[in-house]
């Protein structure tokens, strides 16, 4: 009877220990999820009304380091050593404060402000000599000049025999048309160019364009320029080709992807959400940007674009890149900067601000290492050799202290995330020390399609695919000018000046902005028809 009442009893106690051990986890992870909604909450608000820059304070700078002593003893041992190495000097230069000057290749009109002629007399009686002058340089700008070019072309013929005496030609002679970018169109080379350059440059929707060309009298409707951005793409098709072999040949490519919407999708409703695709590689000294539209972010797109490439890829941690990654010759390489953001996430909305400032910590110093070997002007494989050495030791310790916090935080946090995409990441992470040609991080790749995503703000959306297909097109030419330090108006009249007199491939090839002397992207009365 005893014994059968103890078994109930210990039963009953097993049974309560059960239950609130399911409450006690029950209410933990009502405490982590609600963690989780706070965390989104202040994000989302810092988002909105915070400031969007991830840029330390000097005071959270000076901090990180409290939780590193032997970077501090370090830094110390360096300050003795430069103490130690200081030696007097007599003179040093100084940067000039004030105003930069004027560039010396702008056109000058010079204005003469003299005295009466009765006071360059002397009381002597004497004429006064000019001993010098004060020179002041005020700058001036004269608006969008416009003409018309009119293209005249004489007709002959025989009043004798009305051309009875040559039937071998025709009775009336002309000189043939001559090769034009936009047959039956007003649009001339430069107008294009400048309207081109003013929306995907500028980020000037065509709307604002039609408004400004009002006020200086000329009617140009959004929809011609729209239709001209189209046509002329179609032409420009085999330049983004050769560029895109250029893309290929480099021994890295970045990749990265914003969204984009478009209306007049077949088959989708126009709030769909479509991508734009951004690839930047080629050779380090002739860096090429490729932009392309579609309307998925599914892994293929990457895929099919660099079938058949054998080098390094560097993104961010987006899943969609994985079968790329898993591609014979390809070497997929991770991205700091992404790694970096969400610590800093971490840091200014968690309670676990102090564990985000020690990875923070390390990852400034890989980013500081980097800045400053790459000022050193080192041969590539010094430079390599330099940076394993310096970075990998930091690396290690990085990597020791994921494996300890890992599980110490719930991973539903804003640093348990942060941890878990560095962990899952970490091979892709460290392989930029493979290359001289790779960087931390991918913000090259970023800051290409940023005029994208800034234009966006202003256009809002795509009003067909076809028109989507030209943007991306248009992006893709200006901002491999822009990489390659070549002014963008000037080099797309340069092209579409000879856009119609080019036949072959070589041609297109030569429109590359590393094969353009820039003395030609100046020649604006050369003879062509801009």
């Amino acid at each position: 009877m005893i014994r059968r009442m103890t078994a109930d009893h210990e039963k009953e106690l097993h049974e309560l220990q059960d239950t609130l051990q399911k409450e006690r986890n029950e209410r933990i992870e009502h405490q982590n999820k609600a963690l989780e909604y706070f965390e989104e909450l202040q994000l989302m608000r810092r988002r909105l009304f915070g400031r969007s820059a991830e840029r330390l304070s000097e005071e959270e700078r000076k901090q990180l380091w409290l939780f590193n002593e032997a970077e501090l003893i370090i830094a110390s041992e360096q300050k003795v050593e430069k103490e130690e190495e200081r030696v007097p000097v007599r003179a040093h230069t100084r940067v000039k404060r004030g105003r930069k000057p004027l560039p010396e290749d702008l056109p000058r009109v010079e204005v003469l402000h003299d005295i009466p002629e009765e006071e360059k007399i002397c009381g002597c009686g004497q004429r006064l000599q000019r001993i010098g002058a004060d020179t002041c340089e005020k700058l001036e700008i004269i608006p969008a000049q416009v003409r018309v070019k009119r293209h005249i072309r004489p007709k002959y013929a025989c009043k004798a025999c009305e051309g009875s005496g040559d039937e071998e030609k025709p009775a009336v002679r002309i000189a043939p048309i001559f090769p034009q970018l936009l047959p039956k169109s007003i649009a001339t080379p430069s107008l294009v160019a400048y309207i081109i350059t003013a929306k995907f440059c500028d980020g000037l929707p065509f709307y604002r364009q039609e408004k400004q060309f009002q006020r200086i009298g000329i009617d140009i409707c959004r929809q011609d320029m729209a239709n001209w951005s189209i046509r002329v793409h179609r032409r420009v098709d085999p330049l983004l080709s050769v560029m895109r072999e250029q893309i290929r040949r480099g021994p890295t490519v970045g990749i990265d992807e914003t969204r984009v919407q478009v209306l007049n999708e077949p088959g989708r409703p126009n709030t769909s959400q479509s991508y734009m695709w951004v690839f930047r590689g080629g050779m380090p000294e002739h860096r090429v940007v490729e932009y392309q539209y579609h309307p998925t972010r599914s892994g293929k797109v990457p895929l099919e674009y660099l079938s058949g490439y054998q080098g390094y890829v560097q993104s961010d941690g987006y899943e969609g890149y994985e079968e790329l990654g898993r591609q014979p010759g390809v070497i997929p390489v991770g991205c700091w900067a992404h790694s970096r953001r969400k610590y800093y996430e971490a840091k200014v909305v968690s309670k676990y601000s102090e564990s985000a400032d020690e990875a923070l910590a390390w990852i400034d110093k890989i980013f500081e290492i980097e800045r400053k070997l790459r000022a050193q002007d080192l041969a590539p494989e010094q430079f390599a050799a330099t940076r394993r050495e310096q970075v990998s030791p930091l690396l290690e310790q990085l990597r020791s202290w994921l494996e300890i916090k890992k599980p110490q935080v719930p991973p539903s946090t804003l640093l348990g995330k942060a941890i878990k995409y560095s962990w899952d990441e970490w091979d892709k992470l460290e392989r930029y020390l493979d290359s001289p040609f790779l960087r931390p991080d991918n913000n090259a790749c970023e800051q290409a399609i940023r005029p994208f995503v800034v234009g966006r703000k202003a256009w809002l959306f795509s009003g067909s695919p076809v028109g989507a297909t030209a943007s991306a097109g248009w992006y893709s030419i200006i901002e491999t000018a822009k990489s390659n330090s070549v002014e963008p108006y000037l080099y797309l009249r340069y092209v579409l000046s000879r856009l119609p007199e080019s036949e072959n491939p070589e041609d297109y090839r030569m429109f590359l902005p590393w094969n353009i002397e820039k003395d030609s992207l100046l020649d604006f009365e050369s003879g062509h028809l801009f």
